[in-house]
């Protein structure tokens, strides 16, 4: 009898084949967590249900992934999640939170990433990105930048390589005193916007992403778009009505599905944490959460996948409140998919928001900064054996 260490088939180089995948039961038992079950979202499989969320990294190279990438998001894939998001994407060079931010607007910037998605397929493991536009919160430091220079978020100027001359959003209402009034945009940078995500879209297709993740939260384009806060226009694209403030997310979103055959996302914040009620005598004051089943509600008409929710960015005094978003919108919507992130790091209670109906994914995201192995060390809590990398098999004996 041979004996042979095996390369995964499909793949670019030489990586150990690890059968049965990483991150999947090494035997079924009747009481199997919903955690670690497999879940098929449209036409492609995940092989359990813990999902990492898009981090920005703050480290691209004019748009484009380094080594930093391969290595942050390799570290994930071979830890056994089911998925990983990569960051905010953004679909054109202004649409960048800050000018380090990853980008997709030019030929260029695929073939680092291919790298990076031959690298998640070769350890079984489903990777999507997030692709973006930052509006209003365009131009800004990179956290630690703003932290060493010890100033507030304000806007990078033209000698720190930023665009202050060039943020938009849908009218110029700024995010804060700090940052510079956006310029609002016209009809026609609405379109030349969404050409921007459908040419996005055609170079994640042959990069070879397994569902892609629309930026609708934390303040940012289509964030500030769908707010009473941010969004003041007079025309068909805003104001105090909701439908007029949701059209062009949802033209958008229309078009991005459209133009993608696999796993779509959307990525809402369910609330603007602003102070004061959502609604009151029959005007709208903020974002929340009776308007986001609304909205949600119009995406999955669309033919959305999976709504990912989480709450506030889009108002720089939030008051932030530990509240069951998700939970409203999977009642609302109870036959879709929702996603949970932000409050969920500990297993049996990630586990008991899907077996109660909560929600179907869970996001992570700093946990799993802090801890790449959470998935492996949560089965263990939930009383599983799952398969570690073959070349950690060692570290993890007791699994």
């Amino acid at each position: 009898m041979k004996f042979t260490n095996d390369s995964v088939p499909g793949v670019s180089g030489y990586f150990p084949y690890n059968d049965p995948e990483i991150g999947t039961p090494l035997e079924k038992t009747e009481s199997m967590p919903l955690l670690f079950t497999p879940i098929t979202i449209r036409n492609v499989t995940f092989k359990n249900r813990i999902f990492a969320a898009p981090m920005c990294q703050y480290s691209s190279d004019n748009g484009h992934a380094t080594d930093w990438h391969l290595v942050h998001i390799g570290s994930m894939a071979s830890r056994g999640v089911g998925a990983i998001c990569m960051e905010a994407t953004s679909v054109v060079p202004e649409g960048r939170i800050s000018p380090e931010d990853a980008g997709l607007w030019t030929d260029s910037q695929m073939e680092p990433l291919k790298r990076i998605v031959n690298f998640a397929h070769a350890q079984g493991t489903r990777i999507g990105v997030q692709l973006a536009h930052a509006g209003r919160k365009a131009s800004t430091y990179a956290p630690w930048v703003r932290e060493r220079a010890g100033v507030r978020n304000t806007t990078v100027s033209i000698e720190e390589n930023g665009w202050p001359n060039e943020v938009v959003g849908p009218s110029p209402i700024p995010w804060s005193e700090d940052l510079i009034e956006p310029k609002e945009l016209n009809k026609d940078q609405l379109t030349e916007i969404e050409e921007a995500f459908i040419a996005s879209i055609k170079r994640c297709q042959e990069i070879g992403f397994d569902f892609i993740e629309i930026h609708g939260a934390h303040g940012y384009l289509l964030s500030s778009f769908v707010s009473p806060l941010s969004n003041i226009r007079s025309d068909e694209f805003g104001g105090q009505l909701l439908e007029n403030r949701l059209r062009w997310p949802l033209q958008l979103i229309k078009r991005c599905r459209d133009a993608w055959s696999k796993p779509l996302f959307v990525r809402i914040s369910a609330t603007d944490w602003a102070e004061g009620p959502e609604q009151e005598n029959g005007v709208w004051k903020q974002f929340g959460i009776e308007q986001s089943k609304v909205y949600a509600s119009e995406m999955y008409k669309l033919g959305i996948d999976l709504v990912h929710v989480s709450s506030g960015g889009n108002w720089s005094n939030q008051k932030i409140i530990v509240v069951p978003y998700a939970e409203s919108i999977k009642q609302a919507n109870p036959q879709q998919l929702v996603g949970v992130v932000g409050v969920i790091t500990d297993p049996k209670l990630a586990e008991a928001y899907l077996q109660e109906g909560k929600a179907d994914i869970i996001f992570l995201a700093r946990a799993l900064m802090r801890n790449p192995h959470w998935p492996l060390e949560a089965a263990e809590q939930l009383g599983i054996r799952v398969k570690a990398a073959n070349q950690y098999e060692r570290a993890f004996d007791r699994l």
